[in-house]
């Protein structure tokens, strides 16, 4: 049977990030699960400001292609998205913006966010959880992107006291959640290779 292929990234590029420590933490379940998992740091893809004369005079930059080329050969994408402000941080949202420029002949438009299942979850020092800002992560990839977005997501509140010492969940009930959501990203995604 063919493996199911998913990635897993953070939407921060900051050292001692708490969205990167649970962005481990779902590739570690995913890999004990037998998904085929890459991760990836938005870090090691620098991307200009999209801007469209940016794009009408020098064209879309290459590590916006290559991270557009590796989200379509993946049948599913975990975000784990830090919240800036109750939205989401400009580093994550400029990804997007540019990969969402790049379809190639006869790909729909938007291609790098179809014909895969999208998970997402956060983590914060606030009581919230991250909550705000998965709620306007959700609304760019289902109704600005047209994608398929798990209703099940992970919030981690008190992010800072959150995490055991091995990079597990210290709370039963959030890491029960979480369980929940890989289990449900790695049959869906599962479905999604079947069916390719």
């Amino acid at each position: 049977m063919q493996q199911n292929r998913i990635l897993v990234f953070s939407g921060s590029t900051r050292s001692g990030s708490f969205n990167t420590r649970l962005a481990a933490l779902v590739t570690k379940q995913l890999a004990l699960a037998d998904a085929e998992v890459t991760r990836i740091s938005l870090a090691d893809y620098p991307l200009p400001l999209y801007e469209g004369d940016l794009e009408t005079n020098r064209g879309v930059p290459q590590n916006a292609q290559t991270l557009k080329e590796l989200f379509c050969r993946q049948d599913g994408v975990f975000i784990a998205c830090p919240e800036y402000n109750a939205g989401i941080t400009p580093v994550l949202k400029n990804a997007i913006d540019w990969i969402s420029r790049l379809s190639g002949p006869g790909e729909p438009p938007s291609a790098a966010f179809k014909n895969r299942v999208f998970a997402l979850g956060a983590a914060s020092p606030g009581g919230f959880g991250g909550m705000r800002g998965l709620i306007g992560m959700r609304t760019i990839l289902e109704v600005g992107l047209g994608a398929t977005v798990l209703p099940q997501m992970i919030t981690v509140s008190s992010a800072a006291n959150a995490f055991t010492a091995k990079g597990d969940l210290a709370d039963a009930r959030s890491a029960n959640i979480l369980s929940g959501v890989v289990q449900a990203l790695n049959h869906q995604s599962r479905l999604q290779s079947m069916g390719r």
